[in-house]
C-alpha cells in the first residue's frame, strides 16, 4: 500500500471534522515545503504494538542518537487523538524555543518542545502556527 493510500486509509477513520481540519494542515505543510517528503507512521512498533498515535509526516532529517546510531525521520508530523490534534516540529536543539516563543500568542493550545496540541484548529492563530512550522523546517537537526 502507498503511503498515500495508507493517509487516505487512516484519515477515513477520524470523523469528518478532524478530517477536514488535517487536510488543511497538510495544505499548510505542503505549502510552505512543496517538495517535502511525505511518510506515514502508523505507531506500530516491530512487535506489532500499538506505541503512538498515527502520524503524518513531513521532511526529512536525521536523528543522531547518544550511542551513534542514526535513523532518518520527519521533520513536521500531523497526529490526531482522542481529544484534537497534535502538530510535531521535530529535531529543534533548543526544547524551550517553541514555548517561549509561541506558547502565549497561538492562543489555546498545550506548547512543548517539540509539539503543538490544541482541540481544533479555531482554538489557534493559524499565522502562529504556520510561523513556527516554517521555524522548524528551517532550523530542524541544526544546533
Amino acid at each position: 500500500m502507498t503511503i498515500q493510500q495508507q493517509i487516505k486509509n487512516h484519515l477515513a477513520t477520524q470523523p469528518e471534522a478532524k478530517q477536514e481540519e488535517v487536510k488543511a494542515l497538510q495544505q499548510l505543510v505542503l505549502k510552505l515545503s512543496p517538495k517535502a517528503k511525505v511518510w506515514f507512521d502508523s505507531g506500530i512498533d516491530d512487535k506489532g504494538k500499538l506505541v503512538a498515535n498515527p502520524t503524518i509526516g513531513y521532511g526529512l532529517f536525521t536523528i543522531q542518537y547518544a550511542d551513534g546510531r542514526t535513523k532518518e525521520f520527519f521533520q513536521i508530523g500531523i497526529s490526531t487523538n482522542a481529544t484534537g490534534i497534535s502538530v510535531y516540529i521535530m529535531g529543534l536543539k533548543d526544547k524551550t524555543y517553541l514555548p517561549e516563543n509561541y506558547a502565549e500568542k497561538i492562543g489555546k493550545a498545550k506548547v512543548t518542545g517539540y509539539c503543538i496540541r490544541f482541540r481544533t484548529l479555531k482554538d489557534i492563530n493559524l499565522a502562529v502556527l504556520e510561523e513556527a512550522i516554517q521555524y522548524g523546517l528551517e532550523h530542524s537537526g541544526k544546533a
